[in-house]
């Protein structure tokens, strides 16, 4: 997975809360061999309503989905990951997350920033008002700004989950941080071994 450091960018406003995985991307996006392509699959069944959210012309190319509390409920598919971010998403902001779907966003590279509902609704606030409005995650200082809108807030993260995306590290990669130490016990382990 790719460093990450900061993400500026605009924001959609999705405006739901308990979004469950079923929602982000339908089951039968899952039969797909390939990792590739989910961002078709991203919100499919609300995206028939010519009025949802990701229809707006004025939310095209904006890398950061600021949405209502539970976000990423439901089964533990890293599908839902990888349309968040095949769709242009580097971020999502909400009150809350499920424990698997945050677990599968650090894993992949999707920041995952919680933030109270308060300075949810007034980025959502800031945003409908103007879709220009700019937001920023810094993953040095783990802060949250929307200079517009008056905020500047910092969230939780982990101390090994900062280090996993400032170094751009995916669990292969933090496996291969200890590679002379493995290559050290092979060396050793007698060859009559598994």
């Amino acid at each position: 997975m790719k460093a990450v450091r900061i993400i500026s960018g605009r924001g959609v406003p999705l405006k739901r809360s308990d979004v469950d995985t079923d929602q982000i991307i339908p089951a039968e996006w899952l039969k797909r061999v390939e990792r590739t392509g989910f961002e078709k699959g991203l919100f499919s069944t609300w995206r028939d309503d010519r009025n949802f959210v990701l229809n707006d012309e004025r939310y095209v190319g904006a890398s950061i989905l600021v949405a209502g509390p539970s976000f990423g409920v439901g089964s533990s598919r890293e599908h839902a990951v990888w349309a968040i971010q095949q769709y242009g998403f580097d971020a999502v902001i909400a009150p809350s997350f499920s424990d698997i779907f945050r677990n599968n966003c650090t894993k992949n590279g999707l920041v995952p920033v919680v933030a109270s509902l308060g300075v949810v609704e007034a980025i959502w606030a800031a945003i409908e008002a103007d879709p220009a409005t700019e937001i920023t995650v810094d993953m040095e200082r783990l802060s949250l700004e929307v200079p517009a809108a008056g905020i500047t807030e910092s969230f939780p993260i982990d101390p090994q989950t900062q280090h996993r995306f400032l170094n751009g590290l995916d669990d292969i990669g933090i496996t291969l941080t200890h590679a002379s130490a493995i290559d050290s016990y092979e060396s050793t382990r007698p060859s009559w071994l598994p």
